[in-house]
C-alpha cells in the first residue's frame, strides 16, 4: 500500500470546503486497498475580519458578491440542492427561524491545529468534521468559545486542555505562520489539496476526479525499476 500525504487547506465557513472534502473521502475509501492517505488540515480564513458577534450570513453574501435578497435565496437553493446531491445536507434557518450566520474562525483553526499536534490527524479530521456539521447543518454558534469546547468535548477531547489550547499565545502565533505559508505556497481559494506536498487541486470535484489525481500522484512517486 502507498502512503500518500494530503494537506487540505480549508475554513470552517466554506460550504465547498465540506463537499469537497465529502466527495474526496468517497475517492479515499475507493482507494482504501491502495492508498494509505494521511489528511492534515490545514488554516484558511476567507473573512478574518468578522467580529466576534458573527453575521448573518444572507446580509454577507448580499455585500460580497452584489446580490439582491432573491439572488441570495437562489444562490442557497442551488447550493442545498448540490450539497443533498453529495450527501452532506445543509440548513439556511433554524428550527426557532433564527437565520444561518457567518463566524470569525481563527479560534476554530486554532483548535484544529492543537488536536493535530496532541491527536494526530484522524483525531484532528474528527474534530473538523463536527464543526462543519455543527455549522451547516445544526447552526451552533461556533464562533463563541464555549460552543467550541462544547464541541470538542462531545468528540472525545478534553474540555480543559482544549481551552488551554485557545489561550495559547503560541499556538496562535504557529497558526498565523501556518496561514502565511499557505499564501506564500500560492493558495488563494479553498478548499486545496496539496498532495505530497507538491501536487495541487483545487475546488470541489467528483469522486472519480480526485480518485484519478491520487492514484497518478501515487504512481508518480513510485521509483521507477530499470532493467539491465
Amino acid at each position: 500500500m502507498t502512503p500518500l500525504s494530503v494537506e487540505i487547506w480549508s475554513d470552517v465557513m466554506c460550504p465547498w470546503c465540506a463537499l469537497g472534502y465529502t466527495q474526496f473521502a468517497k475517492s479515499v475509501s475507493e482507494l482504501a486497498s491502495e492508498l494509505d492517505v494521511e489528511v492534515r488540515w490545514m488554516p484558511f480564513e476567507l473573512n478574518p475580519d468578522l467580529p466576534p458577534e458573527g453575521k448573518e450570513q444572507d446580509r454577507h453574501l448580499a455585500e460580497v458578491y452584489g446580490r439582491t435578497p432573491e439572488q441570495v435565496a437562489q444562490m442557497r437553493a442551488q447550493m442545498g440542492a448540490t450539497a443533498a446531491r453529495i450527501g452532506f445536507p445543509m440548513r439556511f434557518e433554524g428550527e426557532d427561524g433564527a437565520p444561518a450566520m457567518m463566524w470569525n474562525t481563527f479560534e476554530a483553526h486554532k483548535l484544529l491545529r492543537w488536536a493535530l499536534a496532541t491527536q494526530g490527524g484522524e483525531a484532528q479530521t474528527r474534530l473538523k468534521l463536527a464543526l462543519l456539521r455543527a455549522h451547516f447543518q445544526d447552526l451552533r454558534r461556533i464562533g463563541e468559545r464555549d460552543v467550541l469546547l462544547d464541541i470538542a468535548a462531545e468528540h472525545g477531547f478534553d474540555r480543559a486542555e482544549a481551552a488551554a489550547a485557545l489561550d495559547d499565545e503560541a499556538l496562535a502565533l504557529a497558526t498565523r505562520l501556518e496561514e502565511r505559508r499557505g499564501r506564500e505556497m500560492g493558495i488563494n481559494s479553498v478548499p486545496s489539496f496539496v498532495i505530497a506536498g507538491k501536487y495541487l487541486v483545487s475546488g470541489c470535484r467528483e469522486p472519480e476526479d480526485y480518485a484519478g489525481v491520487l492514484r497518478q500522484v501515487a504512481g508518480a512517486l513510485q521509483p521507477s525499476s530499470n532493467s539491465d
